[in-house]
């Protein structure tokens, strides 16, 4: 049967099906040889967007902007400062004016509840460019990355070491679910999903192929693993407070290249950036100087090893959103 995702809202990826996924993925590859190829693919001429951000990005509006403009479309970004939702008019209110004005509407900030009211009352396909429990777009490019780098989704081991309950964590369980990709959280316990995402990935995982498992064990985490993921320790709008504590917690998963030697030889590094692999950040230099380390999440040594394809994925981001506004709007 084939997929029309005309007018759907893009907030989850628990909100799709494997095919609809396959054929995101599918689009997203085309456009991309398209955009490498120079071919012009402005289809939504005359449609225009507005990208609302609460939380600042390069990567996210970047993406959004230049796969907007290469479709043809009019986008408008608002910055944190440059909006009243919220603030002095309601995210429904806010909503319902957009909608109004725009054919789609991308929103980043920190509550998965804003961007389901901004679905539920624009009348316009809402895309979640990331909330504090869902990063979807995000997923598509690592995913599209996984594929041109191993050749396969399905039956990919793939090792998420890090926080495991944060947007990242949550969205990576549940798109190595969808499409039959062994998944392990590989983290400290407190530091686990919540339950019921945990219960309904395994489920989603028992259809699809796939499987999930949650340790705490590095060595039994990182073991034969094809792809090995990490994110940030401190998510952006976390209070400075946090940072001893999830140092404490997570320095044992750090990846570095004892983890990278304990998975297969053809593995690969990933990483939805930023990331503080050394002390060329304002933030690395100040979590330098207060807490001794030089390097976070991941070591320098890895981070710019041959089995990075950080920046492939990064610029993946802009392809596989090209594909949601595309097949949403179209």
């Amino acid at each position: 049967m084939p997929v029309n995702l005309r007018g759907r809202n893009f907030l989850k990826l628990l909100d799709y099906t494997p095919a609809e996924i396959r054929y995101l993925l599918d689009l997203s590859a085309d456009f991309k040889r398209k955009k490498r190829s120079g071919e012009p693919h402005r289809y939504l001429a005359g449609k225009n967007i507005v990208l609302l951000f609460e939380k600042t990005s390069t990567r996210t509006r970047c993406s959004f902007e230049v796969a907007g403009l290469d479709l043809g479309c009019g986008v408008t970004y608002l910055d944190p400062g440059s909006s009243q939702m919220g603030k002095k008019e309601s995210i429904a209110d806010t909503a319902r004016v957009l909608g109004r004005m725009y054919d789609g509407i991308e929103y980043r900030g920190f509550a998965q509840a804003t961007v389901q009211a901004l679905a539920d009352y624009s009348g316009v396909p809402v895309w979640n460019g990331l909330t504090d429990q869902f990063h979807p777009t995000q997923m598509l490019a690592d995913l599209l990355t996984i594929e041109e780098k191993l050749g396969r989704l399905k039956g990919v081991n793939f090792t998420y070491m890090g926080d495991a309950r944060n947007n990242m964590g949550n969205s990576l369980m549940v798109a190595c679910a969808k499409m039959g990709l062994n998944f392990t959280a590989c983290a400290p316990k407190e530091l686990f999903p919540e339950q019921w995402l945990i219960d309904e990935a395994k489920k989603i995982a028992a259809e699809s192929g796939g499987s999930v498992r949650l340790t705490e064990d590095v060595q039994e985490g990182t073991r034969d693993a094809d792809v090995i993921y990490t994110d940030i320790w401190v998510s952006m709008g976390e209070p400075d407070s946090v940072w001893a504590e999830r140092i404490r917690l997570l320095q044992p998963y750090q990846v570095n290249a004892a983890a990278m030697a304990n998975a297969k030889p053809t593995a690969i590094f990933m990483h939805c950036l930023p990331s503080f692999h050394d002390t060329n950040t304002t933030i690395g230099a100040e979590i330098a100087q207060k807490f001794g380390i030089n390097e976070m999440e991941v070591t320098d040594e890895v981070f710019e090893s041959k089995q990075s394809v950080v920046f492939d994925e990064a610029e993946n981001r802009m392809h596989t959103i090209k594909a949601v506004i595309y097949a949403t709007l179209c």
